[in-house]
C-alpha cells in the first residue's frame, strides 16, 4: 500500500500510463483499455485494489470524461480492473488469506497470474466492444516513436515487478520482505525522476499508514473473533451441516461460491478473508477441496462481489 502511494505521488503511475495510452490509445475506445492495462501493471507492484483506484482513478477517470466517456463507464472500468488486483501478485487479499488458511503464498501468487491476465484481457474486449457500439473515442494514431519515447520514460518503473515478483518467486526473499523491497526500488526511482518532495512523501507514508491501519485493525479484531469461534465450535456445526446435506465436494464447492459472492457485496476483501476463511476451512478440508484451489476461488468471489450492489465501488 505505501509502495503504490509512493508511485502515485512519484510520477510513476503517469509514465505508466503515458506509455500504456502510446501502446492503445488508436484502438477505439483505447483509453479505456489503457485504463485496464495499467491496472495490470500496477497490480503487479502494490496488491491492493485501494492502492490502484486512488492512484490511476484520479488521473484516468477525468482524462476519460475530458475525452467524451460516459462519467459511469469510466468509474465502472477503473473499479473493475482495479479489483484485478485481488487476484495477481502479490496480492494482499491472497496474503491474508494464506495466513488465515496456513497455506503456502507462493502457491497462491502462481495461481493468480493467468486469471488475472484473461481477466484483464477479457475486460479489454468488453471495453472495445463498448466503444464500438456506442461511438467511443480514439484517441491518436500510432506512433513507433512515442511508444519508444514513453517506454524510456517508464523504463525504471518496468523494473519494480521484475524486482518483487522476481525475489518472491525466486525463493530469494518473503512476501513481507518483497513490500519493504517495493517501497524501497520506488523512492528511489521516485527520487530518480525528480518528482517526489518532501510534502509529497509525507502524504503519501501518512495514506499508506492509514490503510495498512485499517487491515491491521481487522486482522486484531479477527484474532479475537476467532477465538470466540474455535471456543463456541461454529465451524465444526458448520462443516457438520453442510456434510449431513451433502458430501460431494462439487456441490460444497457451488455452495460456498454462493456463500463468498454474497459476503463480498457486503464486506470488503480483507474483512470477508478474516471473518469467513477460519469458519469454512474445516469444511473444504473436510471434503478434499485444495486450500490453493480455494483460495483462488475466495478471491475470485471476493473480486466479484465488490463491483455488485450494494457494495459501493471502493
Amino acid at each position: 500500500m505505501l509502495a503504490g502511494a509512493i508511485m502515485n505521488t512519484g510520477g510513476i503511475s503517469r509514465r505508466l500510463i503515458d506509455f500504456a495510452s502510446a501502446l492503445l490509445g488508436f484502438v477505439r475506445g483505447g483509453l479505456a483499455m489503457v485504463n485496464v492495462g495499467t491496472s495490470l501493471f500496477f497490480a503487479e507492484i502494490s496488491g491492493s485494489a485501494v492502492a490502484d483506484v486512488a492512484a490511476l482513478g484520479s488521473i484516468l477517470i477525468p482524462e476519460m470524461k475530458r475525452k467524451g466517456y460516459p462519467a459511469p463507464f469510466a468509474a465502472a472500468i477503473t473499479s473493475s480492473s482495479a479489483s484485478l488486483a485481488i487476484i495477481i501478485p502479490p496480492s494482499i487479499p491472497m496474503i491474508l488469506y494464506a495466513a488465515m488458511a496456513d497455506t503456502s503464498v507462493v502457491q497462491l501468487f502462481v495461481a493468480g497470474i493467468v486469471p488475472g491476465v484473461v481477466g484483464g484481457l477479457l475486460m479489454m474486449v468488453l471495453a472495445w466492444y463498448f466503444a464500438v457500439r456506442y461511438n467511443f473515442p480514439v484517441e491518436q494514431a500510432f506512433k513507433l516513436s512515442r511508444v519508444w519515447t514513453t517506454f524510456k520514460a517508464a523504463g525504471l518503473a518496468f523494473l519494480l515487478p521484475m524486482i518483487i515478483l522476481g525475489g518472491i518467486f525466486g525463493g530469494f526473499m518473503t512476501a513481507t520482505e518483497g513490500a519493504a523491497l517495493a517501497v524501497l526500488a520506488s523512492l528511489l526511482i521516485s527520487f530518480r525522476y525528480g518528482e517526489l518532495r518532501w510534502k509529497k512523501l509525507r502524504a503519501a507514508m501518512v495514506d499508506g499508514g492509514v490503510q495498512t491501519a485499517v487491515v491491521m485493525l481487522l486482522v486484531a479484531s479477527s484474532a479475537l473473533l476467532g477465538d470466540f469461534l474455535t471456543r463456541a465450535q461454529l465451524p465444526q456445526m458448520l462443516a457438520a451441516m453442510i456434510g449431513d446435506f451433502t458430501s460431494n465436494k462439487y456441490m460444497v464447492l457451488a455452495l460456498l461460491n454462493i456463500f463468498l459472492l454474497l459476503i463480498g457485496m457486503i464486506l470488503h476483501s480483507a474483512a470477508a478473508i478474516i471473518l469467513t476463511v477460519p469458519i469454512v476451512m474445516p469444511l473444504v478440508m473436510m471434503v478434499g477441496i485444495d486450500p490453493v484451489h480455494f483460495g483462488m476461488i475466495v478471491t475470485l468471489n471476493l473480486a466479484i462481489g465488490q463491483q455488485t450492489p450494494p457494495w459501493p465501488a471502493f
